[in-house]
């Protein structure tokens, strides 16, 4: 029987949904003084007609995945981009307390950011407007800002092939 070829957005957006739907005990993870509730992070938000997602770990793994045909997976083995991935789920930390619990992952609607906290005891969800993140209105402007530095790191990385 042939196996039909999976496409870069299939692939990519599998890779979000193991990010989403892995259970962190799988991952040999559990609560520490670090990393107290939040051990991970996915960051959805439009760029154009696309999707963006950054998925970043407390073991410093990070990539980036997108509905179009681009993403970086890893980024583990570059110290800049595991610092970055290590600094926002730290302060991601820090935003686990007004999200609320969910079980479905859809990508936000045009002009909002959506924040999935991975935790020990489920997924939080926050979303934000995406002009209010740009203008440093919304409280969760930093959170963003921490993901699109692990956006530059894995940039940069990649520039350096």
């Amino acid at each position: 029987m042939e196996r039909k070829a999976t496409s870069p957005q299939e692939t990519m957006a599998g890779l979000r949904k193991m990010a989403l739907t892995t259970n962190p005990r799988d991952l040999g993870l559990g609560s520490d003084q670090e990393f107290p509730v939040v051990y991970g992070l996915v960051v959805d938000w439009h760029i154009g007609e696309f999707t963006a997602t950054i998925v970043a770990m407390r073991d410093g793994s990070a990539s980036l995945y997108t509905t179009s045909t681009f993403g970086v997976i890893g980024g583990v083995g570059h110290k800049s981009v595991r610092d970055a991935a290590q600094r926002c789920v730290m302060l991601a930390n820090n935003y686990a307390e007004d999200t609320s619990i969910v079980t479905d992952f859809p990508y936000p609607s045009p002009g909002k950011v959506n924040f999935y906290l991975l935790t020990y005891n489920g997924v939080l969800l926050h979303t934000a407007d995406e002009t209010q993140i740009e203008q440093g209105q919304d409280k969760h402007t930093p959170l963003f800002m921490a993901a699109q530095n692990v956006l530059t790191e894995l940039r940069l990385v990649t520039e350096k092939r």
